[in-house]
């Protein structure tokens, strides 16, 4: 994400918790150094899932600096009169849905990077 777009999400998220509708930002990637997918779900209230789902995708580049994918999120999480934001600060997996794009209980094969790494820390696992 660029310039003022990103320092938009940034600041409402900084804001913490205001209120609900909740809007959660998670960027995806073959690695830890590229995002080709960011996904965002509006959360409009406590103990509920997302009640509304719209992920963003670029193959090209990373998503996090595609001014045409963040104006998209900024509309988006307008239109549902979002008070709080919650944007992750790394990559946190595969691009890839298991069940969708390769089987459950399974790794990503395009993703080689996270076969074996801890979504969250990065570390490898045992």
């Amino acid at each position: 994400m660029t310039g003022s777009l990103r320092s938009l999400l940034e600041e409402r998220a900084r804001r913490g918790f205001q209120g609900y509708p909740l809007a959660t930002v998670a960027f995806y990637g073959p690695d830890d150094k590229t995002a080709t997918k960011v996904t965002v779900g509006i959360v409009t209230r406590e103990d509920a899932g997302p009640a509304f789902l719209e992920r963003w995708f670029n193959s090209e580049s990373d998503v996090r600096l595609d001014a045409a994918i963040t104006s998209q999120i900024i509309t988006f999480i307008e239109r549902y009169r979002v008070q709080s934001v919650v944007l992750g600060q790394g990559i946190i997996g595969c691009p890839h849905e298991e069940g969708v794009d390769y089987p459950e209980d399974d790794v990503c094969p395009h993703c080689p990077f996270w076969a074996r790494r801890d979504r969250w820390t990065v570390d490898p696992r045992d």
